[in-house]
């Protein structure tokens, strides 16, 4: 039976590459997975049921809420969005190291949850170039950049609540930066409890003997 997987939740900064990193490490690497969200929102054109989201309606939505079937959740434009508990635990029992890439509030929902989990925290190396890599991206005006880098401002004041923060500086180095801790963090006290259990009790009988 595989060793059950760490949930890791990705928050940044927007534009600080958090997407494309994830892209990296599902590429790179065998052993993770991407938490798939559910929304209350019509497909996309090109967007699959259980691919990129699962889709449903309001009620069912609503039922998953009460029924506690979802890590966190939040309202967005009037739809609904929120990773299903079901998912994310079959993957970490078949030992895939899920993803989950979602904002601060969310990441302290699922840490309140999965005490466990593994939060990372991706930023630019400056404030001068989130500006820039928002500008580059050409698809949005002053108002929003203003915006973005505002949001990016409150969002700053939740980075200590991170177990580690990781300088997007360069590609390469950054996806694998972020896999070294994933592979650092199974050897957490925390996330060994099983071994340090038995261990423990092998011990026992030495204890006992030398009494």
């Amino acid at each position: 039976m595989a060793d059950k997987g760490i949930l890791i939740v990705i928050s940044g900064f927007s534009g600080a590459g958090k997407g494309t990193l994830v892209k990296r490490l599902l590429s790179d690497y065998d052993n993770y997975a991407l938490s798939i969200s559910m929304t209350t929102r019509l497909p996309r054109e090109g967007e699959r049921d259980g691919v990129e989201y699962f889709f449903t309606d309001r009620e069912q939505f609503e039922k998953k809420i009460a029924e506690n079937g979802l890590i966190e959740y939040a309202s967005y434009c009037d739809h609904y969005y929120g990773t299903p508990r079901a998912y994310v635990e079959e993957q970490l029992k078949n030992g895939k190291d899920v993803i989950l890439e979602i904002e601060i509030q969310g990441a302290l929902k699922v840490k309140q949850q999965f005490p466990e989990c593994l939060l990372l925290f991706v930023t630019p190396p400056s404030a001068a170039e989130l500006e820039r890599r928002l500008r580059g991206r050409g698809t949005e005006t002053e108002d929003v950049i203003a915006k973005r880098l505002a949001r990016a401002g409150t969002e700053a004041q939740g980075m200590e609540a991170y177990d580690y923060i990781v300088v997007n500086d360069d590609l390469d180095d950054c996806v694998a930066e972020l896999n070294r801790l994933v592979d650092a963090a199974r050897r957490a006290p925390v996330r060994s409890q099983d071994l340090i259990r038995e261990i423990r009790e092998e011990l026992k009988g030495y204890v006992k003997g030398a009494e």
